[in-house]
């Protein structure tokens, strides 16, 4: 672009895109592009449909939680089998929640999270289920009473931390994991505001909180506060218990 406005000559604009060079070899305009419904189907497959896609998941989601009463998102493992004491816990908590007042969030599928589910369904709750599309078959499970599915696990994620007072994790693997870091992370940064994060199980997550407190912190890498956002029990009433607590403390708050 020159200095009175106009384009130079070895430079192409496509929107707000500037070209030059070898990149403005592409012949058609964006319009062409819309207009035109011939040809292959491979622009559905580029970087920016996906950010279309992206932005319609986060569009759906907000839509459908933007009323979520207050609730709490429990994780743990989908191979958890139902005649499981695990299940059976699961089950126990999503009661306990619905009958206090929260809805349950899960990752929608089977284990843990159809045992949450069907707990908080069969106690009057709103039941929650946000999918993901997976190599292998899912499908939310059949206690979920409000569910999306989601492509990307970034908006996912985001759904999960914006429409949660707590997050209780149950025994579980990668994934739990995954969901359980990335909360104490942004609530160590301060980029969500305080939340309680609860390890229910003390024989499973047991061995993971000693590491952290005898490793982790001693060695300086975390500080006691942080360390104090994680509360291990293997009580569900105590799990209830430390959410009412942050939850006045939140509306206390505000």
């Amino acid at each position: 672009m020159t200095e009175n406005g106009r384009v130079r000559p070895d430079e192409k604009q496509r929107g707000p895109v500037v070209l030059r060079r070898d990149q403005r070899n592409e012949q058609t305009t964006t319009d062409q592009r819309l207009l035109d419904s011939r040809g292959p189907n491979d622009w559905v497959h580029t970087d920016p449909w996906r950010v279309l896609r992206i932005q319609a998941e986060f569009v759906e989601g907000f839509g459908m939680l933007a009323e979520l009463p207050r609730a709490v998102t429990v994780f743990g493992s989908a191979r958890t089998p139902r005649d499981h004491h695990e299940y059976a816990l699961g089950r126990a908590l999503g009661t306990a929640l619905a009958e206090e007042g929260f809805a349950v969030i899960t990752g929608g599928g089977p284990g843990v999270m159809e045992a949450a589910n069907k707990g908080c369904s069969e106690a009057g709750g709103l039941s929650v289920g946000l999918g993901i599309e997976l190599p292998f078959e899912q499908g939310l499970n059949d206690w979920v009473d409000l569910g999306i599915n989601f492509r990307y696990f970034f908006a996912r994620k985001t759904m999960f931390v914006k429409y949660s007072q707590a997050f209780v994790c149950l025994p579980g693997g990668f994934g739990t994991l995954d969901e359980l870091f990335e909360a104490l992370t942004l609530v160590q940064t301060k980029k969500v505001t305080k939340f309680p994060v609860v390890l229910l199980g003390v024989d499973y997550w047991g061995g993971l909180y000693d590491w952290i407190a005898k490793t982790v912190l001693d060695s300086g890498k975390i500080g006691s506060a942080d360390l104090a956002l994680l509360h291990l029990t293997d009580d569900v009433d105590d799990a209830v218990r430390v959410v009412h607590e942050a939850y006045k403390a939140w509306e206390d708050a505000h």
